[in-house]
C-alpha cells in the first residue's frame, strides 16, 4: 500500500511531535454536572476510544474559565486546582498511545445562554438579532480592568491543564465566543485600546496567547482555533483574519486551526445559508480549504483545517497540495472514533459520517439536527455503549427536543 501523507509525523514550533496529520477537532462534550467538574469514568472512556483509535492531536471540548460564564449545560469548568485529579485522568486517557492531547480554552462572552448565567459580558453593549434574544441577552460592556481579568483566567487555566497533563492548550477565538467577539468590528465598537482599528481589536487575542506562554512555558502548545470569516455584513473579515493569523505566527503561536461563522451564520456547521461552497471548495471536501491556501501563502505556522473532509482521497490531496498540515475532524471520529487507524490500515476509504436533514428548512439551514445527533453518540461512547453512523431527520429531531427538555431546567448560575 502506497504510504499516505496522513500517517506522516509533524513536528511542532515548540518541539512538540504529532504522531500523524489526524487531528480530531473540539466538540462540545455537554457530560458534566451542574458544577463544572470532570465526569471522569465518562471522559475517560470518550477520549481513550479517540487515543486508542489513532488520531495524532485530539483537541477537548471547549473548557470554560470562569464558572460565571458558562455556553452551554455540561460545560467542564477550569478555574481552579480543587479538580485536578479528575483533569489528571483525563489527560491520562486522551494522551494513550502518544496522542497530543489539548484543551480547548472558553469563555463565551455574550453567547452565554440567558437561563445559565446571571449576567453576561461583552467588549461593547450589543444585543443579538430578534431571533437570538430569547436565549441570549444584551450584554454589559467589559471594563478595562475586567479584561485583563479574563486574560490571567486564561493563563491560569492553561497553566493547570499543563500541570494535569495535557499536552497543550488551544484557545477558541472562533464561533461567536469572547475572542471572536474581540475580532469583529460588528460587536467590538470600543473606542479604547482594545476596540476601534483592526490592531486593537486582534490585542485581546494576542494578550491571552502572551499571558498563556508567560505561564506556561516555551515549551507547551499554545494553538488557536479562528475563523476565516463571519459570514455576516459589518463582521470579521477574511482579510482581518489573515493579519491576526499574521500577528499571531510572530508571536509564536504553534499552530493555527481555520474555522468559520458563528452561531448567527453557521458556517462551521457546512450551512449553504451561512457560507455557500464554491465548486472547487465541494471537490477538495474541506469548507474552508480555499482561505487556508491564502493564510499558506502569507505565514509558515502550522495549520489546521477543519469541516468537510470525509475522503482518504479529499485528505491525501489537501496534504499534498500544503494548503493544511493537519487534517480536522469532528462528525466523522464522532460515529467512528477508530477511523484514523482504519484509514492508516487501509481498510476504510471514506468516512460513515453523513449529512442529517428533516426537510424543515429552519432547522436543517442551522444543521440542528445533525449537530445533536452527532453530540448524542459523544453520549453513546462516554457510555460504553457503540456510536450510531445514522439516523433519519425526524429521530434526530426528536432527539434534540428531548435533549432540550431535560437541560432546560438547569439553574442560572450566581
Amino acid at each position: 500500500m502506497t504510504a499516505l501523507r496522513s500517517s506522516e509525523p509533524f513536528t511542532l514550533p515548540c518541539g512538540a511531535r504529532a504522531k500523524n496529520r489526524f487531528f480530531k477537532a473540539a466538540m462540545s462534550e455537554a457530560l458534566a454536572g451542574g458544577d463544572g467538574r470532570v465526569p471522569v469514568a465518562r471522559m475517560e472512556r470518550l477520549y481513550g476510544a479517540w487515543a486508542e483509535g489513532g488520531a495524532g492531536v485530539i483537541v477537548t471540548g471547549n473548557v470554560m474559565i470562569d464558572r460565571r460564564a458558562i455556553s452551554e449545560p455540561g460545560n467542564v469548568v477550569l478555574e481552579d486546582r480543587s479538580d485536578l485529579e479528575g483533569f489528571s485522568r483525563w489527560a491520562r486517557a486522551g494522551r494513550a498511545r502518544d496522542a497530543q492531547l489539548w484543551m480547548q480554552l472558553n469563555h463565551p462572552g455574550k453567547q452565554a445562554p440567558a437561563n445559565l448565567n446571571a449576567e453576561t459580558v461583552a467588549p461593547s453593549a450589543i444585543g443579538y438579532t430578534a431571533e437570538m434574544k430569547a436565549v441570549f441577552r444584551t450584554p454589559r460592556a467589559l471594563t478595562g480592568d475586567e479584561i485583563r481579568a479574563i486574560i490571567e483566567r486564561f493563563a491560569t487555566s492553561a497553566a493547570i491543564a499543563r500541570e494535569a497533563g495535557f499536552s497543550g492548550v488551544q484557545i477558541h477565538g472562533a464561533h461567536g465566543y469572547l475572542v471572536s467577539q474581540f475580532l469583529s468590528p460588528k460587536h467590538n465598537v470600543r473606542e479604547d485600546e482594545w476596540g476601534g482599528t483592526a490592531e486593537n481589536r486582534m490585542r485581546f487575542a494576542r494578550e491571552v496567547y502572551r499571558a498563556i506562554r508567560s505561564k506556561c512555558g516555551l515549551d507547551f502548545v499554545v494553538a488557536v482555533k479562528l475563523n476565516s470569516a463571519d459570514f455576516q455584513r459589518g463582521g470579521f473579515t477574511e482579510e482581518e483574519s489573515l493579519a491576526v493569523i499574521e500577528a499571531l505566527a510572530k508571536d509564536g503561536i504553534d499552530c493555527v486551526e481555520v474555522s468559520g461563522g458563528t452561531y448567527e451564520a453557521a458556517a462551521m456547521m457546512g450551512s449553504e445559508k451561512a457560507a455557500p461552497q464554491s465548486e472547487r471548495s465541494r471537490a477538495r471536501e474541506a469548507y474552508f480549504i480555499e482561505f487556508a491556501t491564502k493564510a499558506r501563502a502569507r505565514v509558515s505556522v502550522p495549520l489546521a483545517v477543519t469541516g468537510g473532509f470525509r475522503t482518504v482521497d479529499g485528505i491525501e490531496r489537501a496534504l499534498a497540495d500544503g494548503a493544511t498540515d493537519f487534517i480536522g475532524l469532528a462528525r466523522p471520529l464522532a460515529c467512528e472514533p477508530d477511523w484514523p487507524s482504519r484509514v492508516m490500515r487501509g481498510e476504510s476509504r471514506e468516512s460513515a459520517a453523513r449529512p442529517v436533514k428533516t426537510g424543515v428548512k429552519f432547522f436543517d439551514e442551522r444543521a440542528l439536527p445533525e449537530l445533536s445527533f452527532y453530540e448524542a453518540q459523544l453520549r453513546r461512547i462516554a457510555d460504553g455503549e457503540a456510536p450510531l453512523t445514522s439516523t433519519t431527520g425526524a429521530k434526530a429531531l426528536w432527539e434534540m427536543t428531548k435533549y432540550a427538555l431535560k437541560t432546560a431546567g438547569t439553574r442560572r448560575r450566581a
